[in-house]
């Protein structure tokens, strides 16, 4: 029986790849977009602190890098290997405790030099299989790891997780906040919900005196926030123990010292999880 003979006819056919993203993402309760406007504000850093601090709360957390040209989550987590496949011929992620996964395509790579050169609809396609051909289970948050600005990579991520909320990440000089005032307006023009702004490096906290010192200027995200009319998630202080820290694959957030950096995590993910109703 022909399309218009079974009352089809011009109704558009959904892709297996549609329905089994589809149902995958009716698992997954909340979906964070980490974004940022420039390169260099420490957005995966962020990414990954956050991914660590909702974990560490008991939340069911998956880390997704979909920064294919620049992917650091692995790094940053120590955790290396290619991914195995479950009986449903779907990838595995990476676990990093029992309460977070991780996918990244620099997992997926033989030789972790190897320069991605791809155009946009590859690359849509390769965010498309992470989600729905990836055994992400039930998860109480996925968390999105995007590259800087507002490319091919953002806009696959508005056209196939319509429901995602973006974090948006900057410093808090006058160049980074003239780029995130671009990426709010992106969301803006694609209809994603931005959840917040979250100021990196706000500030530098001395280790002998506790003074802070403004690296980059003060109070900028919050201007900026007001400005925009978004919420302010919070302000994170430089650290230079999270460089050392991912540069060796381990997480910060396994010091017991009081860090002011580790402070403010928690601060921010609490700020997430209540505008996220939970």
């Amino acid at each position: 029986m022909g399309s218009c003979e079974s009352g089809q006819c011009g109704q558009k056919t959904e892709s297996t790849e549609d329905v089994q993203m589809r149902e995958q993402l009716g698992h997954i309760r909340h979906k964070l977009l980490v974004m940022s406007g420039k390169g260099g504000v420490g957005k995966s850093s962020v990414a990954t602190y956050l991914s660590l601090g909702l974990a560490m709360r008991g939340h069911r957390v998956g880390l997704l890098d979909v920064d294919l040209h620049g992917p650091s989550i692995p790094g940053m987590l120590g955790l290396s290997g290619m991914y195995d496949i479950d009986g449903g011929k779907r990838m595995v992620p990476h676990s990093y405790n029992g309460h977070l996964r991780v996918i990244s395509i620099q997992c997926l790579l033989e030789d972790p030099d190897t320069a991605i050169i791809w155009r946009g609809p590859v690359k849509h396609g390769v965010i498309k299989q992470f989600v729905a051909e990836v055994s992400w289970g039930d998860l109480d948050y996925l968390v999105i790891d995007s590259p800087p600005g507002t490319g091919d990579e953002l806009i696959s991520v508005a056209q196939t997780i319509p429901d995602a909320h973006a974090v948006i990440v900057t410093t808090p000089q006058e160049v980074a906040l003239a780029d995130v005032r671009k990426s709010i307006n992106f969301c803006r023009k694609v209809k994603m919900d931005i959840l917040g702004l979250v100021e990196n490096m706000s500030g530098y906290i001395c280790p002998h005196c506790n003074q802070e010192l403004p690296l980059f200027g003060n109070g900028g995200g919050a201007r900026t926030a007001e400005r925009m009319r978004v919420q302010l998630l919070g302000s994170l202080p430089f650290d230079p123990r999270v460089v050392a820290s991912g540069d060796v694959g381990r997480s910060l957030c396994d010091s017991t010292d009081g860090s002011p950096f580790v402070e403010a995590i928690n601060h921010l993910v609490a700020h997430v999880v209540e505008r996220c109703g939970s």
